[in-house]
């Protein structure tokens, strides 16, 4: 499913008016419906006392549609309107005069004490404040609505976002309505998908409320749902190197965990041949752990890193590699930091940056813009900032638009990582992971990934598709480790011994996983 921009919305709004005939009274008609449909899908109206709070512009007069039919259902409604509703136009006007008509009673400006009462004395709270045009922090009377909201902690139904949140990057705009439900119109918008946004939204439902495919299947629309292949079938005669031969450039003195678990990952996830390039002095501790790996000591600086006089063996590695991960707790070493970038230059087999290996690219990025093979990298917000000399601030707040930029920059394909992380192609495609969970935010998580990524690449997908499985199917593993055990002390052992299990269960259950998403957005109407 694709996932729209504030603006692109609008842009479809405009084309279903204007080149569809969808009247804009049809459509806000369609959008109370079909949210009409998710309240009596949770709950019985006819018992429930609604309270329905109304901004003064089109998520207002949503909020006016799905009063009217709640009331004619035989819902207790009342209406509050925050503002003149004169300022009302269009079709949000028309459904104002078709609510006082319907004999509900509407409350124009309450003050503090009439809105708590009322907030006291109603079941569910039908969120239309704002909608997904805010582009300022709420203040005044809105702010103060909205934490009467949330402090009553009443049943919360928001329509298109939570009010609060932006619409574009999932920022909070200095508080937001915490709603149970939210049903959004046309397409989910990027608000709905981004943390911190993401968090106050509930269940996310999506309805078309009528638009043609042509609309909301528009190949302008380059941000998506991530949506992963099926696998590869194993083959029954194979041997160890026809599901894959890795090699890991990882770990130094005191970064153990680093390299065992992206190596031995790789081997979890399906991959058929893990060798581990590392300082010769950890290997006998890297081995204790990861014993299935194939090692290969290297020389190292007396701080036990890699040493620069490593470079000529492992770039004959890369040769017989199918990719090489490069940067799991390799460290900041300026000598290997160096030896990194000459490796990064010269390897001509696809790349997986993460990591230390991030941190020596990050000084000439010249080196990942000039490569031929395939290059993948893999950073968290900090990272992803030294990337792009901004600061991390400017990342999360603008994480799509700087992960397209980057990577159609240096030609990589690009994870962002982080809850509901975010792949980029070169091409501006852009994808939305909705596997995973909070519990996953732990040392060595980021280590796992880069191993199940090589594995998918290993049985047989090609890099982008490799990414994508390998995002999507982590975060699977993350999350059945936190059905097993909660998600409160999830260690990158456990997701990475949850790696087998997930990947036959997502080979016996494909098409099932893959349309539910876990039920991350449910399409009505």
């Amino acid at each position: 499913m694709r996932v729209a921009t504030v603006e692109q919305m609008r842009n479809m709004d405009s084309r279903a008016v204007q080149d569809y005939c969808l009247p804009e009274t049809v459509l806000m008609e369609n959008a109370g419906l079909a949210s009409i449909s998710v309240i009596q899908d949770e709950l019985e109206i006819r018992e429930n006392r609604f309270l329905v709070l109304c901004g003064l512009g089109n998520n207002g007069g949503d909020a006016l549609v799905v009063a009217r039919k709640l009331n004619s259902i035989g819902g207790e409604v009342k209406v509050v309107v925050l503002g003149d509703p004169q300022k009302y136009k269009g079709a949000s006007a028309d459904n104002f005069k078709r609510a006082k008509k319907g004999g509900m009673e509407i409350i124009e400006s309450p003050d503090d004490d009439i809105l708590n009462d009322l907030l006291t004395h109603s079941d569910v709270v039908i969120d239309g404040l704002f909608g997904t045009g805010l582009t300022r922090e709420v203040g005044g009377r809105y702010k103060d609505t909205i934490e009467a909201i949330n402090k009553h902690r009443k049943q919360v139904f928001s329509l298109d976002i939570p009010s609060g949140v932006d619409g574009n990057s999932g920022q909070i705009r200095g508080v937001a309505v915490q709603a149970d439900h939210t049903i959004t119109f046309g397409l989910p918008k990027l608000g709905n998908l981004l943390y911190p946004g993401a968090s106050c939204g509930g269940k996310l439902w999506v309805t078309h409320i009528s638009f043609p495919p042509a609309l909301y299947e528009d190949d302008t629309i380059k941000i998506s749902l991530i949506k992963p292949r099926s696998l590869p079938q194993r083959s029954a005669y194979g041997h160890k190197g026809s599901f894959g031969d890795v090699l890991f450039i990882a770990g130094a003195a005191g970064y153990l965990g680093a390299p065992s678990f992206s190596s031995l990952s790789f081997l979890k996830a399906g991959g058929g041949y893990s060798r581990l390039a590392a300082p010769k002095s950890i290997v006998p501790h890297v081995a204790g752990v990861a014993g299935e790996v194939v090692f290969l000591p290297q020389e190292e600086t007396s701080e036990g890193t890699l040493s620069s006089s490593c470079l000529p063996g492992l770039l004959e590695w890369c040769k017989k590699a199918d990719m090489a991960v490069v940067g799991p707790g390799l460290s900041i070493n300026k000598e290997t930091q160096s030896m990194i970038r000459e490796l990064i230059a010269q390897a001509d087999c696809p790349l997986l940056l993460d990591g230390d290996g991030l941190t020596a690219a990050a000084t000439n990025l010249n080196i990942i813009r000039d490569r031929k093979a395939p290059t993948i990298l893999t950073p968290h917000p900090g990272e992803m900032a030294r990337l792009c000399g901004c600061t991390i601030k400017y990342v999360q707040e603008n994480a799509v638009n700087t992960l397209r930029s980057t990577s159609a920059d240096l030609g990589a394909q690009i994870v962002l990582k982080g809850a509901h992380s975010l792949i980029g192609l070169p091409d501006e495609r852009v994808f939305i992971n909705v596997t995973g969970n909070s519990g996953m935010a732990s040392a060595g998580s980021g280590d796992v990934l880069a191993g199940t990524i090589a594995a998918m690449y290993g049985l047989g997908l090609p890099v982008a598709d490799a990414l994508i499985n390998g995002v999507f199917l982590h975060g699977m593993a993350g999350d059945f480790a936190a059905l097993y055990q909660g998600a409160d002390g999830i260690t990158a052992r456990d997701i990475m011994e949850a790696l087998p299990e997930t990947i036959e269960s997502f080979r016996e259950d494909y098409k099932n996983i893959v349309s539910s998403h876990y039920g991350a957005i449910r399409v009505i109407l």
